[in-house]
């Protein structure tokens, strides 16, 4: 630990250790005037473990790193992993930006491994506050205490479950547990697949591949109109830009909350490759007979049940544009329906010092903080309806970061950019000319 920690109060703590929150740690390491301490619950770093199918890669270039787009000389890179691990001169030849999934997980558990702010098997079970000291307790469930004069909220979004799957029995499953559950799977007559984007179109593509070998019937249901592509061109690319979350966080909040609900497919979306690969692998199946395959579009989940003595779900959708309602049946049923934040619960103590707008989430000011005093409690990702599509994308993390540090020491360290982006967001002031 850099000095050690003063008084026994750390100047942060960083609650929950997914890619931002490593981020935040690789790039406080060096600084000697901020000691900061990060408290994961499981033992050791981990990742959508679950979804690193062979082949599956990043949506964001290797540049979107934990440090690189605060630091590019920092040891924590992604080319400096490469150095190490002796495949820089391989990724060189490969030509290719986006890095493999299991890729980025296995840079981030060596970044991880450096790094001598971080404790893991540690679970917080409730943070609290003393006026007198402006201090925030953080206790855990082994019953250890941490004090720090700031806290960094990273414990990520959990897997979300529709209403209408909550407490369903049998084998159902979150995409998030795919690959361990695939097998399983397989040996079912049928699997129906919920969901929309990447981890839905990764895990049809997976078993449409293999649908011959087992001799399943395979369904993808899909409540959007259509398979949307990720949006991914360079005009589009600069909502990303500072200059685009000044102008997002700037607009009144119903109309953030309009936008939010319309921008999924900037950063929810399928890779267009991905799109034509599965149409590809479906016109080559189909030339030794029907594939026994079924893509639903426009089709909402309105019910589900299973039955134990057959093993069958039974789901109600309902064909949204033409109002018509049907049910189908299968053995094996994955929800690829996304992550949600949930306010974690050992915050109940701290509440009365929290912000919430009036949708009841989180109302995160322009520099990430959440708390009344504008400058104690900052927010890692679940910031959609107030940074907009920047909020979970890879490539913004470390610009977040290092404004988080600006405001931990009252300067700027990692200087953050201001103006990147060539077009104008907000209307001009006055007449143009």
């Amino acid at each position: 630990m850099r000095g050690g920690v003063r008084g026994g109060v750390h100047d942060f703590i960083g609650i929950g250790l997914g890619p931002f929150n490593l981020g935040l740690a690789a790039l406080t390491e060096p600084i000697g005037e901020l000691d900061g301490l990060f408290l994961e619950s499981k033992p050791q770093f981990e990742w959508h473990a679950g979804m690193f199918l062979d082949g599956a890669h990043l949506q964001t270039p290797f540049l979107s790193d934990l440090v690189t787009l605060a630091d590019p000389t920092s040891p924590y890179s992604f080319l400096a992993y490469l150095k190490e691990a002796g495949r820089l001169y391989s990724f060189y030849i490969r030509e290719n930006f986006y890095p493999l999934r299991a890729e980025y997980d296995d840079y981030c558990r060596w970044a991880a491994g450096k790094l001598s702010s971080v404790k893991y098997s540690t679970t917080v079970r409730s943070v609290s506050h003393d006026e007198r000291d402006g201090l925030y307790t953080v206790l855990t469930t082994a019953g250890e205490t941490h004090r720090a004069r700031r806290l960094v909220l990273g414990t990520g979004t959990p897997p979300y479950v529709p209403e209408a799957c909550e407490g369903l029995g049998g084998d159902v499953l979150h995409n998030s547990r795919y690959l361990p559950h695939k097998k399983a799977l397989q040996s079912k007559r049928s699997i129906t697949l919920v969901g929309s984007g990447q981890s839905a179109a990764e895990i049809y593509q997976d078993l449409l591949s293999e649908i011959d070998v087992h001799g399943y019937r395979l369904n993808w249901v899909t409540r959007s109109p259509r398979f949307f592509p990720l949006e991914y061109t360079k005009l589009t690319l600069e909502m990303t830009s500072p200059e685009y979350v000044d102008y997002f966080h700037g607009l009144p909040e119903e109309t953030r909350y309009r936008l939010e609900a319309g921008q999924k497919s900037l950063f929810k979306g399928i890779d267009g490759d991905l799109v034509n690969d599965i149409y590809d692998l479906l016109y080559e199946k189909n030339l030794a007979g029907p594939v026994p395959t079924r893509l639903l579009t426009n089709t909402a989940l309105c019910t589900a049940s299973y039955d134990e003595e057959s093993g069958h779900y039974t789901l109600g959708l309902r064909q949204e544009e033409q109002g018509r309602e049907f049910e189908l049946v299968t053995e094996g049923l994955i929800l690829a329906t996304g992550y949600r934040y949930r306010i974690p619960r050992f915050l109940d103590p701290v509440r009365d010092r929290l912000r919430f707008d009036g949708h009841g989430r989180f109302d995160v000011a322009r520099n990430y903080s959440v708390d009344t005093t504008g400058n104690g409690v900052f927010l890692q990702n679940a910031g959609v309806h107030t940074h907009s599509i920047t909020s979970p994308d890879l490539g913004m993390g470390a610009y977040r970061n290092a404004y988080i540090i600006r405001e931990l020491l009252g300067r700027d360290y990692y200087p953050v950019e201001k103006s990147i982006a060539f077009q104008e967001f907000a209307a001009p002031e006055g007449t143009l000319v």
